[in-house]
This record gives structure tokens, sequence and C-alpha cells, in this order.
């Protein structure tokens, strides 16, 4: 565990914020569970309790959120930062992707608007947030 949320929780030290609304934050949320060389990431969506904390704990707005952020400690990522960090931490060949980080920022980040800005259109929304699984709970915040 590292820093504390405003509730006074600790917060994990490899913590995944996304969208638990989007289809496609979810679809990768199962995929990152599925392929994760070690059970290491907690989860938590952003229009949770324990996500807005978790956002507002490192200073990161929690409202109109567009982004996957990844809490890795002290440390903050976001965008196609946040993508990559995810995928060094997967199996083989998924954790070769991390090899994109060669490529600038700023067009690593503009294809990640474009998909991000255009997600529910694309991939669907759900009505609510999904609820994990029996097994999956332990790996999600309340």
């Amino acid at each position: 565990m590292s820093e504390e949320s405003s509730a006074g929780k600790p917060l994990p030290t490899k913590l995944i914020l996304f969208d638990g609304v989007c289809v496609l934050c979810n679809g990768s949320m199962q995929f990152i569970l599925k392929h994760e060389r070690a059970a290491e990431f907690r989860f938590a969506a952003v229009q949770s309790d324990a996500g807005r904390r978790a956002l507002a704990a490192h200073g990161q707005p929690t409202e109109d959120w567009d982004s996957v952020v990844v809490v890795d400690g002290p440390a903050v990522y976001l965008k196609s930062d946040a993508a990559i960090r995810i995928a060094g931490d997967l199996r083989a060949p998924w954790s070769w992707l991390r090899f994109l980080a060669i490529l600038p920022r700023g067009l690593r980040d503009w294809f990640y608007d474009r998909v991000a800005r255009n997600r529910y259109r694309l991939f669907g929304r759900y009505d609510q947030c999904r609820i994990p699984t029996a097994e999956e709970r332990g790996r999600f915040l309340q």
C-alpha cells in the first residue's frame, strides 16, 4: 500500500482507474485481468467513491474524465503513458507494446484522444458500472 486517500484508507501501489460505464474500458480491464504477469493491479471505476478519492489524492480531476489512469506508488500515468505502463506488466507478446514509448508522446496522445472522445459512439456504454465477479471482487476497490 502507498499513499492514503482523502478518506484515510491506504491506496494500492498499482491502481488502474477506468471509466466504469465504457464498454471498451471494461473490456480492457477484462483483458488485463486475463493477461497480466502477476496479479498486482487493483482497479476502480472513476465514477465510484474509491475512484474519485484516488483521483483527488493524486491531484487529478474527478469529473469529465477521458483517460485511463495508472497510479504506481507516487507516480501517476495518463493517456498513452498509462496504456504503455499497463502493457509493460502484461505477458508477452502484449508486453512488447511498451516499445510504443519510443514514439513522441504528442503523437501517441493524439491517437489516444481520438479513441477516448469517441469511445461511447464506437464501442457503446453501459447504463451503470459493471459489478465484478466473485473471483474479481478482491481486485476492485469499493
